[in-house]
């Protein structure tokens, strides 16, 4: 569980999920600070992108009452 902040991240891996068909399972690397190279799993959706789109994508992890949310840079 990552604390409360934000966090610069890159996608390593993704894959559909049979959830939605804009559902996505994430592998984001944290790129900086204590956590540096820790791998964060987590589900999206409407990123309105398909997996292999998303490899490699730097973002913004957000974590705001221990919930989190991605931004990608696209």
């Amino acid at each position: 569980m990552l604390a409360d902040g934000t966090y610069d991240v890159i996608v390593v891996d993704a894959a559909a999920t049979a959830d939605g068909p804009d559902d996505l399972r994430l592998e984001l690397t944290i790129l900086a600070g204590e956590h540096k190279g820790e791998v964060v799993p987590m589900r999206a959706s409407g990123l309105g992108v398909d997996e292999l789109d998303v490899l490699g994508v730097p973002g913004t992890l957000t974590v705001l009452d221990g919930a989190p949310s991605v931004v990608l840079d696209r």
